[in-house]
């Protein structure tokens, strides 16, 4: 289990600018549903901008805190 603290201060360490909404889907707060809004994904596809939010969640992902997680990245134009 990862509190929506926990997770939205491991994606702004790797997006400062990081607007990010976290929903649990399962009421056991390891099915995730994310949304980060984020300037950092300008003239990204969709695979990278997903790639930069496993990365930055590599720990609690690798650990066991997320076990399901459900991306929407967009930029900042809402691209």
């Amino acid at each position: 289990m990862i509190s929506s603290e926990v997770l939205t201060s491991y994606i702004r360490k790797a997006m400062p600018d990081a607007a990010v909404s976290v929903t649990d889907r399962t009421g056991t707060m390891d099915h995730l549903m994310v949304r980060v809004v984020s300037a950092a994904f300008t003239g990204k596809n969709l695979l990278d901008r997903h790639r930069m939010i496993y990365q930055a969640l590599d720990e609690p992902m690798k650990d066991g805190r997320i076990h399901a997680l459900e991306i929407k990245a967009e930029t900042t134009d809402g691209s």
